[in-house]
């Protein structure tokens, strides 16, 4: 039995949906890929800055608050103060974070990186993400291996796509990483 890996690669951080007071609606909020850090006393706090794509007004993501400054690793500390790329991408990539913070998750665009097959082979596939981002594993599979959603719920019916462990594959999420089993017609 053939064993395949598939890697989730996003292209942008998810777009942050939010109330705008200067539009006066609910708009996209884009990760400038900034950090803002006040210090008061012996406590920080520590924010990722988001702008409205229409108006450029600005919200901040909590990231910290009222910490201790001696709490935090010099080295992360810098990475604030330097607006690491990397580091803001990691928090802009946190949806649980977003969510805590009030704002509605867009999925972000993504490519599926890996090996194709034909769904009729007899596969071990694994599927994994970097970041803990939301995607059905039914779009990325029928997004990889162009099967319509009839044709991909069919095989689940059929028991030629199932989980290990047991999952529900019609509507469960990818969540870094997830192993399906490929079999021929039973």
């Amino acid at each position: 039995m053939q064993h395949i890996v598939w890697e989730i690669k996003y292209l942008s951080p998810p777009l942050v949906w939010r109330y705008c007071k200067k539009c006066k609606e609910k708009k996209a909020f884009l990760c400038s890929g900034q950090f803002r850090v006040n210090a008061q006393r012996k406590t920080l706090d520590v924010w990722l800055i988001y702008k409205c794509s229409d108006c450029d007004t600005t919200w901040n993501a909590a990231l910290y608050s009222r910490v201790c400054t001696q709490s935090l690793d010099p080295a992360l500390l810098e990475a604030f103060h330097t607006n690491s790329p990397a580091l803001a991408e990691h928090y802009a990539m946190d949806c649980s974070l977003l969510q805590k913070n009030g704002a509605e998750i867009t999925v972000p665009p993504y490519l599926v990186l890996g090996m194709d097959f034909l769904p009729d082979e007899t596969v071990t596939l694994t599927i994994k993400s970097e970041y803990d981002i939301p995607i059905k594993i039914s779009s990325i599979v029928r997004k990889k291996l162009h099967i319509s959603q009839r044709d991909y719920l069919q095989r689940i019916a059929d028991g030629r796509i199932c989980s290990i462990p047991e999952r529900d594959l019609r509507h469960c999420k990818l969540h870094r990483e997830i192993t399906l089993l490929f079999q021929t017609g039973l």
